[in-house]
């Protein structure tokens, strides 16, 4: 076959409605007409003599050859994106782009910081900040769609084989309650003293309430005996109802600092427990790296780290870096 049967812009646009779901959405999404993509794809569908959707529900389905064409597609466009980068950086080294990725804490507390101090060194350099699960998280470093990322969870062994996986920081999970509650006066909770307490707690199955399940069964508390009074889905509701007095809660202390100089927020000690989980920084070691990127891993990362971050594993040239960013320079 001499000539590809697709563009990039069929692609970009079987990819917009998978993501979508309907042609509407992709078209609004893509800044152009519906009838422009429903075009599009029929030509397309012309041209490899296949249909690409089924076409007979309400939301747009792709047939199984929609879904082989989109997984390769997805991996064309990732190429391309990463081709345009290099490229960017060949050419334009006082500018370029850094994507960096997060699971959920420390995306919403952690790397704000770190972007802030990354963007006042290097203020050309545009910066992502893609804030998801673990999971999804670490499947968009292996795909190249992120350059490194700062996650909580245990990565699966598929994504890990692909993955470089440094261990970062630790990363303390405290009791936090209301400084009204009856035991906030109190240095020291006994283990007792839990099954008495009303617990505010994200869902069961997000990772930081599993690690905090594991870190009590082990020290002899019975999980199962615990009040949950209610679950949220996000850390900022939870420190709000604990706050009015609903109840108390287990939060990173990267999440409280402004609550705790406030003087809203105590966290007593319990007795012979210390809940904490490691921080790793993942990226992709078979993916072109930016300068932004390097810049970022060498110069911001360790400021906030209390593991060694190995030396191999930060590689830069100082001089490439300030000749990229002209002394400036954020997941």
């Amino acid at each position: 076959m001499s000539d590809l049967p697709f563009t990039l812009d069929q692609l970009r646009i079987l990819q917009a409605i998978a993501s979508e779901g309907s042609f509407k959405r992709a078209a609004d999404r893509l800044y152009v007409s519906q009838p422009a993509v429903s075009l599009q794809v029929q030509n397309l569908e012309r041209q490899l003599n296949v249909p690409l959707f089924d076409r007979g529900g309400r939301r747009a389905q792709l047939t199984e050859a929609g879904h082989l064409l989109l997984s390769y597609g997805e991996k064309v466009l990732s190429l391309c994106q990463e081709t345009c980068r290099a490229l960017e950086d060949l050419q334009n080294l006082q500018g370029g782009t850094l994507i960096v990725g997060a699971s959920q804490t420390t995306g919403t507390y952690l790397l704000p910081r770190m972007i802030g101090m990354f963007r006042s060194k290097y203020p050309e350099v545009a910066v992502q900040l893609h804030v998801h699960s673990t999971r999804r998280t670490a499947w968009s470093v292996v795909n190249g769609q992120i350059d490194l990322a700062i996650v909580g969870g245990e990565i699966s062994p598929e994504l890990a084989q692909s993955l470089e996986v440094i261990p970062f920081a630790e990363d303390e999970l405290a009791l936090i309650m209301s400084v009204s509650h009856p035991l906030a006066t109190q240095e020291i909770i006994e283990h007792d003293d839990l099954y008495e307490l009303k617990f505010i707690s994200l869902d069961a199955q997000s990772t930081i309430r599993k690690v905090i399940d594991q870190v009590l069964s082990r020290s002899g508390i019975d999980t199962s005996r615990l009040k949950i009074e209610m679950e949220l889905s996000s850390i900022e509701a939870i420190k709000n109802a604990v706050q009015s007095g609903l109840g108390v809660a287990f939060v990173s202390t990267s999440a409280i600092e402004k609550e705790l100089q406030m003087g809203v927020l105590q966290i007593p000690k319990i007795d012979r427990v210390t809940i904490t989980r490691m921080l790793s920084v993942i990226y992709n070691p078979n993916r072109y790296r930016s300068k932004a990127a390097s810049a970022f891993m060498q110069e911001i990362l360790p400021n906030f780290s209390s593991t060694q971050l190995p030396p191999e594993n930060l590689e830069i040239s100082v001089v490439e870096v300030n000749e990229a960013t002209s002394e400036q320079m954020p997941l």
